[in-house]
């Protein structure tokens, strides 16, 4: 493209969010490829005046989590529109490409020029209402819950471009606001740069998830699994990479099962995704996801996946040869089909090879970054 890429988002630069993940192995793939790109956030803005207002969230969430909701959507928007129109005011053409839908409206309000395109990908899922409501800050299709899809509702048909990382998306959000049909849109999935294989040797323990120990993850299934696996004379290990509010109530469960000596509470790492090679398989059980980045990452290392199928899950999981589909709500049968899985090693090394061509074929950044950028540049260079 002749144009530059700029990527916004309300996050931080650094993060091991689904979101971050995306955004840094975009631009790797653009800078591999001598395209021009930068990213803008709102710590681009000066951060003596960032950090203050960011740090009152705190004392905030103290007396009213909703409000304290509020005041990171309003803020972070804030602060991320103050330097986009900093970036944007020589309306030099560039095609912003935004990561959520506050970033998509600070792009729409700072552009002064119809060279400057704004294209979204749909990171979230359903809404970020119901991201907000599953982590229990806001109540579920209260009054803040409706004011945020309203947002949505107006700010998505304005847009240039959509981008969709799942077909389940596209199919969600075009049900939910029907005006989005007339906004160009694409189909592309997350992707990763390859990371190779692990070496063999690495694998010491059995599952592993990734991901922050919330409602939504439903780590808590997790435990039951293996509790019923343990029952079944098929003791298998687990390990729960990842820290966040429920991480107490789930030690004490895995306590109360009596389970203890099979689970590894590994918290926050910066390196989740490299810990994978040292599992045999990978293991996630969310009640929803619009993709599940985590899924491709143990692909990318050749390491069978067992995964609820729900949301965009059926799509990354394929025809099922490398990986199973879970129940959500049967333990002992999920713990059947992980134990015939992983007591058989012919399945375990075809499976190995199966998630690692579909990781090549379909998630590499060669590939799907590839189409992500091709759409960029068919839908909105500059003529």
């Amino acid at each position: 493209m002749s144009q530059q890429i700029l990527i916004a988002t309300i996050m931080r630069p650094k993060g091991e969010t689904g979101v971050q993940t995306h955004f840094r192995a975009y631009m790797a793939y653009l800078g591999e490829i001598g395209q021009r790109c930068d990213l803008i956030t709102p710590y681009s803005a000066p951060l003596w005046q960032v950090y203050p207002v960011f740090g009152l969230r705190k004392l905030v969430d103290l007396f009213n989590r909703e409000l304290g909701v509020w005041w990171y959507r309003h803020w972070h928007a804030y602060f991320l529109r103050q330097a986009l129109k900093r970036r944007l005011q020589t309306g030099a053409a560039c095609v912003v490409y935004a990561q959520c839908p506050l970033s998509a409206q600070a792009a729409l309000s700072a552009r002064v020029s119809k060279n400057q395109r704004v294209v979204m990908v749909t990171h979230f899922n359903i809404s970020q209402a119901d991201e907000w409501a599953g982590k229990g800050l806001i109540p579920n299709g209260g009054r803040f819950y409706c004011a945020i899809q309203a947002f949505e509702a107006e700010v998505l048909p304005r847009l240039d471009g959509l981008v969709f990382v799942s077909d389940f998306m596209r199919r969600e959000l075009v049900g939910r606001i029907p005006a989005i049909t007339k906004v160009a849109a694409a189909v592309v999935p997350n992707f990763l740069p390859d990371p190779g294989l692990p070496e063999k040797q690495t694998a010491v323990a059995d599952l592993i998830t990734i991901g922050t120990l919330e409602a939504r993850k439903n780590q808590q299934y997790l435990l039951e699994i293996v509790a019923a696996l343990r029952d079944m004379g098929q003791p298998l290990s687990l390990t729960l990479v990842g820290d966040g509010p429920d991480r107490r109530a789930l030690e004490d469960k895995a306590r109360a099962l009596k389970i203890g000596e099979l689970v590894r509470f590994a918290g926050f790492a910066s390196n989740a995704a490299e810990q994978i090679g040292r599992h045999r398989a990978y293991i996630h059980v969310a009640t929803l996801e619009s993709f599940g980045i985590t899924l491709i990452e143990a692909m990318a290392r050749g390491r069978p996946v067992f995964a609820a199928p729900v949301g965009g899950i059926p799509e990354v999981l394929g025809d099922g040869a490398g990986g199973s589909a879970l129940p959500l709500h049967d333990a002992k049968a999920a713990a059947c089909i992980v134990a015939d899985a992983m007591s058989n090693p012919g399945w375990m090394a075809a499976a190995s090879l199966v998630v690692r061509e579909r990781f090549l074929e379909e998630y590499a950044s060669g590939v799907a970054a590839k189409r992500l950028t091709q759409f960029l540049e068919v839908n909105f260079a500059s003529a």
